[in-house]
């Protein structure tokens, strides 16, 4: 009845003008309803709603791979369907060899997957170039805080009776922020935990944000590998792809695991939207248990990760900071169910298998590159949220209204309501500081 009795008010207007103009204010916001639910409903849409289409092309894309002449199919980035076939074969008669060329001690060589050695079967080299020494003298001076880069502000430290955690953020002068952290799984060797987090097959266990792998290319002699991932994002944007390259040096026990968004020819779609600048490496090793008896059962991971995910700089900020610690406590019984397989027996998946092919750097190399930059960076203690960050501006009423619109309106979970109003809080407060 509310709307009659405005609509007989509108048509009591003295002139044809009036009820014109009344009668487009009273129109507008419904239209203006009507194509922001189309664009929220489009960009939330279901993953079943592009289902047939997928279908039918990949029904497409397999008729023109089979047309493909064998010279044309077995080469670079291309044949994702001629690698599908191979990736988890190997054969026992390759000599693994490192990249001095010395060949590696038998009994650090990881048993094949596949003992049958096929002359037919290839091994996709990887494109030289794609993950160098460079990258591994970068990660070291981020590891001994000399990179030259600004002062990493804490954020969080917390812990569970297994595993401690902490956090650092850092704004630079161009590009998305970075974040530094340090985790320490008690009871967990530094081989366990690297082929932990090698382990795509074994990941999408744990990680409820990875909905696709697969490997694109590897090469048995670094253990440089290039894969594909799709995540999924819980809010403000569609699932994103990437396109990584990776690679393991090995020093003792400790391990530099490099792993960076890379070229590719791999053609790009519009939904998933691939991420381009992607930079995620850790370093592991074995550190004392904090029961403090001295012995170096704990292991300790150090990431450094940064990427350009395509959404405004201080969202992201928000988002990670109010999801970070409920992402992170899900490592911990992931890796606890790793240790009960591996214990178990069970095969190894082919990216687990990779990740033992590490190339061999000696300590005196590691030092060398740790004091080729005497500028360390200080690491600040105060929260991330007095420093003032150099991200896009967002008005702030645009943020907080369409937070509170998309949290009322849509139903994905109590997380992604969470973190939405969390954000609008964020920002609210934000502006009655000001």
């Amino acid at each position: 009845m509310g709307l009659v009795t405005v609509f007989l008010e509108i048509l009591r207007q003295p002139t044809i003008g009036g009820v014109v103009s009344e009668l487009m204010m009273f129109i507008a916001p419904l239209w203006v309803a009507v194509i922001v639910g189309v664009l929220v409903g489009w960009a939330w849409k279901p993953k079943w709603a592009n289902l047939g289409r997928e279908m039918l092309e990949d029904c497409s894309a397999s008729k023109d791979t089979a047309a493909a002449s064998p010279n044309t199919s077995s080469t670079g980035f291309g044949s994702i369907s001629g690698l599908n076939s191979i990736k988890f074969q190997i054969p026992s008669c390759i000599s693994w060899i490192a990249d001095d060329g010395a060949q590696k001690d038998s009994s650090t060589v990881p048993p094949t997957l596949d003992s049958n050695c096929s002359s037919s079967t290839q091994l996709v080299e990887v494109k030289t170039g794609l993950v160098t020494g460079e990258d591994l003298e970068h990660l070291c001076r981020l590891v001994e805080v000399k990179d030259g880069g600004p002062a990493w502000i804490q954020m969080m430290d917390r812990s569970t009776p297994t595993m401690s955690y902490q956090a650092w953020r850092r704004d630079p002068e161009t590009g998305p922020p970075q974040y530094r952290s340090r985790t320490v799984f008690e009871d967990a060797t530094p081989e366990l935990v690297r082929d932990f987090f090698w382990d795509d097959e074994f990941r999408m266990k744990w990680d409820d944000m990875l909905i696709h792998s697969s490997t694109l290319e590897d090469c048995p002699t670094t253990g440089t590998m290039v894969v594909q991932w799709i995540r999924k994002f819980p809010f403000f944007c569609s699932d994103r792809e990437y396109i990584i390259g990776r690679r393991i040096w090995e020093s003792g026990r400790l391990y530099y695991c490099v792993t960076k968004g890379v070229p590719s020819s791999v053609p790009r779609r519009n939904k998933p939207r691939r991420v381009d600048l992607y930079y995620s490496s850790w370093c592991i090793r074995a550190v004392e248990s904090r029961r403090g008896d001295g012995q170096l059962t704990a292991c300790e991971v150090l990431l450094f990760h940064h990427e350009d995910m395509g959404i405004p700089w201080e969202i992201a900020k928000l988002g990670v900071r109010q999801g970070m610690w409920g992402a992170v406590k899900k490592i911990d019984p992931g890796l606890r169910a790793y240790q009960k397989e591996r214990a178990s027996g069970a095969s190894l998946s082919r990216c687990a298998f990779m990740a033992q092919i590490n190339t061999k750097v000696s300590a005196d190399y590691l030092r060398s590159l740790e004091s080729s930059n005497n500028d360390a960076s200080e690491l600040e203690t105060h929260d991330s949220s007095k420093k003032q960050s150099g991200g896009n501006n967002i008005p702030r009423l645009l943020v907080v209204g369409g937070a509170i619109v998309l949290a009322c309106t849509l139903d994905r979970g109590l997380l992604t309501k969470a973190v939405i109003f969390g954000v609008a809080r964020r920002f609210a407060n934000i502006g009655r500081r000001l």
